[in-house]
């Protein structure tokens, strides 16, 4: 591949990018704030950086795999060069809600509210993951017959094999130090999250539940996840409404009513205010030929 190769695929009905595979050498691509209306993955092969994603900061170096969903704001910021290689692919392209029993990445590579966004490969893992971005460069210049279906059968294998590693590596602890007591903690906040977050919508309500005082849920879960609580529940909260606005029908009012939100105008308020964009402007940027459910 020659340098800086870039190579993309249009969707024909509305002209908007479906599919999009580039090296870089530098950071020209991510030193600001990106907030795409499509996946992105990046292989970062050399070098080191700071990466700023939603509400957190991370230092990594060579052979990390980013993967981000559609408006979650990231950049990478850097001193030094670094070299690799990005996908950005759409809803329309490749909907990883319509795949995911095939592939079971959602949540677990996108839309995890309480990993970290990538992953650190080994060498025979980034040999794997490498070797499948050759594939797609090959296919991208080939041009053959049938070409997105092929593309996309390589970006299913690339997405099962990037969310088996990220499965080996969720058990792993990270460098902070935390005791059994916590670990029992989180885990129960997590439940607790995922079992209310339609009902329940304020800190205070989490540490009742896990009969702890505020400051103390706040202490742990800022220590281990490097988010607030609020930050937790909110986006648990758009998870859910995103996944509304793209895959069903359901008019903004019906989906604002099923999160816990009896005023459709605050519940707008706040999807923009944690995704960026309105909840209509989402749909119609993000969404595909939704469903009758």
């Amino acid at each position: 591949m020659s340098a800086q190769s870039t190579y993309t695929l249009i969707n024909q009905q509305n002209g908007n990018l479906a599919f999009k595979v580039f090296e870089f050498d530098n950071n020209n691509h991510f030193d600001h704030i990106q907030r795409n209306n499509y996946f992105t993955l990046i292989l970062v092969s050399k070098g080191t950086c700071k990466a700023k994603v939603d509400f957190s900061e991370y230092d990594f170096g060579a052979n990390t795999l980013f993967a981000f969903y559609p408006y979650q704001p990231f950049m990478l910021s850097t001193k030094t060069t670094i070299e690799g290689f990005a996908i950005h692919f759409h809803h329309d392209f490749f909907c990883i809600h319509r795949h995911h029993k095939e592939i079971g990445c959602n949540g677990v590579l996108f839309n995890n509210i309480y990993q970290q966004p990538f992953i650190i490969l080994s060498e025979v893992d980034q040999e794997k993951i490498f070797s499948l971005f050759q594939q797609i460069f090959k296919e991208m210049k080939a041009g053959g017959l049938q070409q997105d279906e092929v593309i996309i059968s390589y970006l299913r294998v690339l997405l099962i094999v990037a969310t088996r590693i990220k499965i080996e590596q969720q058990p792993v602890s990270t460098s902070i130090e935390i005791d059994s007591k916590q670990l029992f903690v989180l885990q129960n906040l997590k439940d607790a999250i995922e079992e209310n977050f339609k009902l329940k919508h304020s800190a205070g309500e989490y540490a009742e539940l896990l009969n702890l005082s505020a400051n103390t849920l706040a202490r742990i879960t800022k220590t281990y996840f490097n988010k607030t609580v609020s930050n937790l529940i909110a986006e648990r909260i758009i998870i859910e409404a995103k996944r509304e606005l793209y895959l069903t029908r359901k008019t903004i009012k019906e989906i604002a009513y099923e999160l816990g939100y009896e005023d459709e105008y605050y519940f707008s308020r706040f999807f923009k205010a944690n995704a960026v964009v309105s909840p209509q402007l989402y749909r119609d940027t993000v969404g595909f030929e939704r469903g009758e459910n």
